[in-house]
């Protein structure tokens, strides 16, 4: 049988294998898996990428360091925290016949236990946006299930401002409880808009080379 021939026939078992139903739910997992490793990937390169060149100094092999770090990291959990729920959740509906709400918090609880759990700067991000997330679909859902009235008027523009109000707030008076990230975003948008010597650090750089 030639090489080619041999390939087909592995093909063909593959996708055999694909097809079958009692092997659905542990596949899944893996695909869950691969689907996590790559969307993972995909997000935090081009944000790591911007936000190293912006903000970190240091040699461009550094920086690329730092880049290919961070996008690992953050792959590499979002893949393992999929294939724990994934798991857990075709675990507990093998033992109990079908999956029950309980079971989804239970499963991402302990995935996130395991996998988000370490307080890092990657880690951290990522729980500050899903926490967000999180709240505003509470609030609507409270909204639906009528535990508290629907407002009469959009309340975006009162969230927007709170948000603003308190985050500027602890930005100029609490720095240190801020993210390190939120940090230097901040820093470069309001403190070093308020320094300049000529030209060259006013509008075609943010600071002079003597500063640097």
């Amino acid at each position: 049988m030639g090489v080619q021939a041999m390939l087909k026939t592995l093909l063909y078992t593959v996708n055999s294998l694909l097809q079958q139903r009692r092997y659905r739910a542990a596949l899944a997992v893996l695909k869950g898996f691969r689907n996590g490793a790559v969307y993972g990937a995909k997000i935090r390169a081009p944000h790591a990428l911007v936000m190293t060149f912006l903000f970190k100094s240091g040699s461009l092999r550094e920086k690329l360091k730092a880049i290919a770090q961070a996008t690992y990291t953050h792959s590499r959990n979002l893949a393992c925290f999929v294939f724990t729920y994934k798991g857990l959740m075709a675990l507990q509906s093998r033992l109990q016949g079908k999956n029950f709400q309980l079971h989804s918090f239970v499963a991402a609880f302990v995935g996130g236990w395991l996998v988000f759990g370490e307080n890092n700067h990657i880690n951290s991000q990522i729980n500050m946006y899903l926490l967000s997330r999180f709240l505003f679909g509470l609030s609507r859902l409270a909204v639906e299930k009528g535990y508290i009235p629907e407002p009469k008027q959009d309340p975006f523009p009162i969230f927007a401002a709170v948000t603003w109000g308190i985050v500027l707030w602890l930005f100029e008076y609490h720095r240190h409880t801020l993210q390190p990230s939120l940090q230097s975003s901040m820093t470069y948008l309001y403190d070093d808009s308020n320094v300049w010597h000529d030209i060259s650090d006013f509008l075609i750089y943010n600071k002079s080379n003597a500063q640097k």
